[in-house]
Formats: structure tokens, C-alpha cells, sequence
């Protein structure tokens, strides 16, 4: 948290990451964004929607029943990697309900339980350059049953935000990323819209449609 010492404006000329959350009587939420209000560099892009590549190909991932999380942690830094990049924390924590935000033993950690149906989980990765700028992309996600022959589990992504358009180099989205992008703003608009329009939120609704565009 900024201090009376570190505090300052902010510039369009950067990145800012927003990681909040809220606690209520039906549940915990944790959700980060990054955005860039003016021109990104080269890098900065190319990284941000490397970590945005890793979120997806993690959020729909296909895997066994009783998986450990520390197996398939690695298709979210799989991007990266492809480039010489990581990041330096976890890749996700369990959820708890009044409890605590991270929450034990759910995750991608080697001392995490086995992935199961009902379990709620972050999926996080990031990118970091100190003293220049830093990205993370967070959601929250159930482990749910796939529709597959055979029992098998994936994410179902319920947080509803969308990610920064100014960052995404679409150029280096593979097309079964750009489908999943483009199902899970129409999931967004489907789901937040109505709820804009009911509270008569007319200019944070052409916001949501300009921001989910295919």
C-alpha cells in the first residue's frame, strides 16, 4: 500500500495492477487486473498477453480426476517459458468463505490436495520487471466435471471481468484461445449486462459491450 513517503499520481504512460476483492455472506472474492491507459511498449504487451495466454490455457485445461495441482501448473507459465520468462509466486490458492482469501489446501503448490469437483481455486500467473512494471491476471475458478466420454475435470472461470484490450496482441493467440476469449466475454455480457441495465447503469454498460467485443 502506498505510504505518505511513496504515494503519487498515476500517468497514462503505465501499467497499473488492481488486485481486490471483497468478502460477503455468499462467498470470497479475490480478482486481479492489469491495464495500461496509454500506448504499451512492445514488451509490455507481448508479456501481458503471454501471462493472458497462460490463464487461458490453464482455465481450459482437461485433466483426470484426483490430479495434483503442482502437475498442471505448468500450462500457465507455458507461455512465458516459450519466450525465457517466469514469474516468482504461486500459481493459484484455494478460496475460503469468511475464512481466509488464501486458503489451504486447494492450489497449484506441492503440498496441495488433489484437484476435485466443487473446489474453488485462483488461477494467477504474472509477469514482473522490477522498478518498471508488473502483470498479473487473476480470476477465480471451479473445478468442475468436463463433458468428456469418460469422467475427466476442468476450470469453470466465474469471475466476470474483462481483460484489457489495450494490452492483447491478438497476433499471438492461438485460434482455440481466441474462441475461449471470445466465449467467456460473451459469458460476461450475457451475465453482467442484465444486471447493468436493471440498475440503470447505462455508461458502465456501453463500457462492458466496448470492452467484450469480439
Amino acid at each position: 500500500s502506498p505510504s505518505n513517503t511513496s504515494r503519487r499520481k498515476l500517468s497514462v504512460d503505465e501499467m497499473y495492477l488492481s488486485d481486490t476483492g471483497g468478502q460477503y455472506l455468499d462467498g470470497t472474492t479475490d480478482i486481479t487486473r492489469t491495464v495500461h491507459w496509454g500506448t504499451p511498449t512492445p514488451l509490455q504487451k507481448e508479456a501481458y498477453t503471454r501471462v493472458l495466454m497462460g490463464n487461458i490455457d490453464l482455465s481450459r485445461l482437461v485433466f483426470p480426476p484426483n490430479t495434483a495441482g503442482r502437475t498442471v501448473e505448468s500450462f500457465a507459465r507455458r507461455a512465458l517459458w516459450d519466450v525465457g520468462l517466469n514469474y516468482g509466486h504461486g500459481t493459484g490458492h484455494g478460496i475460503g468463505n469468511f475464512l481466509s482469501v488464501h486458503e489451504w489446501p486447494v492450489g497449484f503448490q506441492s503440498n496441495n490436495v488433489p484437484l476435485a469437483a466443487g473446489m474453488f481455486t485462483s488461477i494467477e500467473p504474472g509477469y514482473y520487471r522490477d522498478g518498471e512494471f508488473g502483470i498479473r491476471i487473476e480470476d477465480i475458478a471451479l473445478v468442475v466435471e468436463a463433458q468428456t466420454k469418460k469422467p475427466f475435470l476442468t476450470f469453470e472461470v466465474v469471475s466476470l471481468v474483462p481483460y484489457d484490450r489495450n494490452l492483447i496482441d491478438v497476433s499471438l493467440l492461438s485460434r482455440e484461445q481466441i474462441q475461449y476469449l471470445n466465449a467467456y466475454y460473451e459469458t460476461i455480457r450475457a451475465r453482467v449486462g442484465p444486471e447493468l441495465q436493471r440498475q440503470q447503469l447505462e455508461e458502465e454498460y456501453r463500457w462492458l459491450q466496448r470492452s467484450t467485443e469480439p
